[in-house]
């Protein structure tokens, strides 16, 4: 009986989630929203193999990637903006974690406990970014460009007109105002460089 009335219940959930997938039928954004979901199903370790399924479940349970869906759907065409503009009104997007939506930003972006998270930079594919970490401008001069698999960790501060270089890992808590070359992990307040290649350093930024 118990068996029975769960599945029944996540039917029940499929059905009022569904609209929320209306839109992507719509969009031009399908490759980014595929790419995205494959990292959060991998992270999140999803167990359906259904595409469907797999977008109705972050869509009820992961609100962070509400927010990143409407992201992408914003930045689609027409007919999936007012879609999803309208769906906003019932499915409310995150309140605590902020996507600026002019933002570029590659696919499998994911987002973990994102609570207090603010996005404002361009960005590559496959980044991470945790709580309470901001992304964004300094000064009028410019806002942070990020390369490709960056994990960005609790805490992180990037501000300013910057460069973070493909596969870096900033430290919980760093704050960085300066270029960070690939390939490279930085901690710290000024942040410094602790390991580039591989290899153990003690490196200041320029």
């Amino acid at each position: 009986m118990k068996k029975t009335l769960k599945k029944l219940w996540f039917y029940i959930e499929i059905i009022i989630f569904f609209p929320l997938l209306i839109p992507y039928y719509f969009t031009t954004e399908k490759e980014l929203i595929k790419q995205d979901n494959q990292k959060w199903v991998e992270y999140l370790s999803i167990q359906s193999k259904n595409l469907i399924i797999q977008l109705i479940t972050l869509l009820k349970n992961a609100p962070e990637y509400r927010n990143l869906y409407y992201f992408r759907l914003k930045k689609g065409n027409l007919t999936a903006k007012i879609i999803s503009q309208i769906l906003k009104i019932i499915y409310r997007p995150c309140g605590y974690f902020f996507l600026d939506e002019s933002c570029n930003i590659g696919g499998g972006l994911f987002i973990q406990h994102g609570f207090s998270t603010i996005i404002m930079a361009d960005m590559g594919e496959n980044c991470w970014i945790n709580q309470q970490v901001t992304i964004g401008y300094k000064d009028k001069t410019g806002r942070p460009k990020i390369g490709n698999n960056v994990r960005i960790t609790a805490g992180a501060k990037v501000i300013g007109n910057i460069e973070i270089g493909d596969n870096v890992v900033i430290g919980a808590n760093a704050v960085v105002t300066k270029n960070v070359p690939p390939n490279c992990v930085v901690v710290g307040i000024p942040a410094y460089i602790i390991k580039r290649d591989g290899e153990k350093v003690k490196q200041e930024l320029r």
